[in-house]
Parts: C-alpha cells; structure tokens; sequence
C-alpha cells in the first residue's frame, strides 16, 4: 500500500512464530499497559471505588468486572491496531480521515486527560489539608477563605515543580516505566494485605459477582430537587465507568505501544501487557471496594476522615496520616504521566512529534497542567466538598469517550489496516456493548451539566 500523506503504510504481514531466544522474558517487556493502569488509578479511583463499596456494599462487584473486560478488549484493540498499523492511532486516522479528524480526536483525549488533572489537583490539595498545613500557615481557627487561599497557593507551587520537571526529564518513557512498575507492585501489596486483614465473608463478595441493581440505586434521570441541589445516584456509576472503563486511556496504548518500539513481530506480546494492565486496574479497584464494603458500609464516605478508616483494621490509630501519604502517593503516581498523555494526544492528533521526550507534547503537557490547576482552584472557592467535586470530575470524562470507542472499533475492522488481523465477530460484539454504555452514560452526564448549568 502506498504511504498516504507522508504516515508510514502498513506493514507486511508476517509469520507470528517463536521469538529469536535472546528476546526479553514476557514480564520484562510489560509497561505500556502498567503505565494505563496507573493513569487510570489514580486518587478518582480510590475516592469512587471506596464510595460505591460504602453506598452499595458488594453488590456492584459485578459491573467492577465487566468494566474490567470491556477495558480490556478496548486496550487490547488498540495496542493491536498499532502494532499492525506501524502507527499511531491518531496517525492512521489522519491517514485515511484527514488530519482535522485526527485533531479532534487529539483535542478529545486531551480534555479528558484535563478533566483527570482536575481531580488529580484536588486529591494534592486534600491530602495536603489532611496534612495539616493549612492550620500550620493560617492558625488553629484558619477560615474558609484563607484556607481557599493556602490551598491555591500550595497547588500553585506544586505544579510550578512539576512543570519545571517536564522540562528537565530526559529519556521520559524508560524512567516513567520503571517507576510505574514500583509504585504498582506498592499499591497492590498494601491493598492486598489490608483486605486480609479485613477477611470479608466470601460467600457475600461472591454474591456481588451476580449482576443485579441496589434497592438504593435509582435509574432514573437527574433532577433538581426543592432546594435546588441535583439528585443524581448514577453519578457514582458513571464515575465507577469513567475511572475503569477508560476508552480514552485505553485509546491512548497504541502511543505507549509504539513508544515501547513494538512492531508486528510483538503482536501477541502487545495483547498479552494490555490484559495484565487491565488486570492490575481491576484487581486493585476491586480490593478497594470489597475493603469498604466490609468496613464502611452505610457511612457517607465524603471526606478523608471516613475514608481512611477502612485501614483502620491493619494500621490503627495512625490511619489518618498514612491514608493521606497513600492518597498523595495515588495522586503523585498519574499527576505527570496523566497531563503529558494529554500534550502528546494533542501532539499527535495536530501532526506533531508525538513521543513522549519531544518538544511539543511536553509544551502541551503544561497546558494540560494549567487547565486542571486552574479548574481544580476554581472549586476550592466554593463551598463544594472536595471529594463530591473528585467524584464529578470522573464522571465528566464519559462524555468523551464515545468517540474515542467509535474510532478504535473503526480501526481494529479495516482491512487496509489490520489484514487478516480484523477484528472477530466476539470481539465487535463486547465492542459494540462498551460502545452503547459510554454512549448512554456519556448523554446522561451531558443532560446533568446541561441541568447544573441552567
């Protein structure tokens, strides 16, 4: 096939036999997909996966899960339609579609990785609060306003470091990786040592697998009550799908895949790290859940008080303090990778050097960063809880991930692009599911906003 606007044809299709022997062992080549997860987990995980455990007990285990799959087929499309494709996504788009299609989907990923940041501020502004260092510069009685003031300031200067350390990191991607890798082993561990502790009743987390809906979950659409507040239960399901079932995180693989440098040869390995991604994401987020299920259940876990005492079974009296470093630590983990997906979607979607060291997604990166300070700053002079606001954040992001779905289901069935590497017929049909439930979900958080703002 001839190359179409200067993007790289696809390449020929080769035998997919044993690698040479001096390839690296499976589990040394895992990353793009553990770097995935760890933006999709990130302190909006935690807060959401610890509300529905407290709100509905076990009994959404089983939309957990098939979040999970349908995550996992979405990643596992694209990693393959870059492998195949010799190219990124928004690259084989612009090759058949134009270059302004790719740049919406590049302005698309970019907002969603916006909206994340916004969350990611207000976890940092959170765990600082629970610091303390609000009473520390402002007094024991600090007002709201003056602790508004503090928070801004602190957030700030956290991202003034941030950024100057997006221009001074080099080799992004081997650094990124190796520390994605630490910081997921660390989180597994600790979540999975304190849901030990806890010892849940089996039979009961096994009933949650068995898909039904809470007495207390209404379907219904929002609506404005007497005193003018939104009413809105699916606001948590549609934070739960946003943080889990990220089509936009999912999109973006097919960068990390060729930033990894995987070419056709490494079809099955691309396939196999997006399923161990996607498998980490779950497992943790599902340990989370089943941990505050059996310890909050029934609380209103809106704000670090309550959320910290799911760990109260394994670390005692100094919950509050080591939650909050966990929460820090969670929010730490995407803060840079999350914003610098963003510049480089962008990057890639306007035509530009799309690698993660290149100059333009790093300038696009602090764009990411300003927006979800500025955003995140915005809130904390208002009387919102920041944790309700983290919660509406996530869901936000559905609203861009029909056409993110769309596109990666169009790419993974062209012939010109995947051979015989198409997708099957069980493959369009999981697809076509995750599609309708970002597509309903995405209209139902558009009418709430619609209705917020009105």
């Amino acid at each position: 096939m001839a190359e179409q606007e200067g993007q790289p044809a696809v390449q020929q299709e080769v035998p997919l036999g044993p690698v040479a022997a001096k390839r690296q062992p499976w589990w040394r080549s895992i990353g793009p997909a553990l770097i995935t997860a760890c933006v999709v987990f990130g302190p909006g995980s935690l807060v959401i996966s610890s509300n529905v455990g407290a709100k509905y007990g076990y009994e959404l285990l089983w939309l957990l899960v098939m979040t999970g799959v349908l995550m996992g087929t979405f990643m596992t499309m694209s990693a393959r339609v870059a492998v195949v494709g010799g190219g990124s996504l928004c690259t084989l788009i612009a090759s058949r579609l134009g270059r302004v299609a790719a740049a919406i989907l590049g302005i698309n990923l970019c907002l969603i990785c916006a909206a994340f940041q916004f969350s990611n501020n207000l976890a940092v502004a959170l765990a600082f609060e629970s610091f303390g260092v609000q009473r520390w510069l402002g007094g024991p009685d600090v007002s709201q306003q003056t602790g508004a003031w503090i928070n801004t300031g602190l957030l700030a200067g956290f991202n003034v470091l941030v950024i100057a350390s997006v221009f001074v990191l080099r080799q992004v991607y081997k650094g990124l990786e190796r520390i994605m890798k630490v910081m997921v082993a660390v989180v597994l561990v600790c979540f999975l040592v304190n849901l030990f502790v806890v010892a849940p009743g089996i039979l009961r987390v096994l009933g949650g697998l068995v898909p039904g809906v809470p007495e207390n979950l209404s379907l219904g659409l929002p609506v404005r009550d007497a005193a003018g507040r939104i009413d809105d239960s699916m606001v948590l399901i549609a934070s739960l799908l946003g943080t889990t079932f990220s089509v936009a995180a999912a999109f973006f693989q097919g960068n990390l895949v060729r930033e990894k440098g995987w070419g056709i040869e490494d079809y099955r390995r691309g396939i196999g790290d997006s399923i161990a991604g996607v498998a980490v994401l779950t497992g943790i987020s599902a340990m989370i859940m089943i941990t505050s299920a059996t310890v909050l259940r029934g609380k209103q876990a809106s704000d670090i008080a309550v959320l910290a005492t799911q760990l109260r079974p394994l670390l005692g009296p100094a919950t509050g303090i080591l939650f909050s470093v966990g929460l820090f630590a969670v929010a730490m983990n995407p803060f840079v990778i999350n914003a610098m997906i963003g510049g480089t979607a962008l990057a890639d979607g306007l035509g530009k050097p799309a690698r993660l060291s290149d100059r333009w997604p790093r300038r696009f990166t602090v764009l990411v960063l300003l927006i979800g300070m500025g955003v995140a700053m915005l809130v904390l002079r208002t009387p919102q809880r920041k944790v309700e606001a983290m919660i509406f954040g996530q869901a936000l992001t559905v609203i861009g991930n029909p056409l993110m779905a769309a596109a990666i289901l169009w790419l993974a069935n062209r012939k010109d692009i995947m051979g015989s590497r198409r997708n099957t017929i069980v493959l369009n049909v999981v697809g076509g599911i995750g599609f309708l439930i970002v597509l309903v979900m995405a209209i139902r958080v558009l009418y709430r906003l619609i209705l917020q703002l009105s």
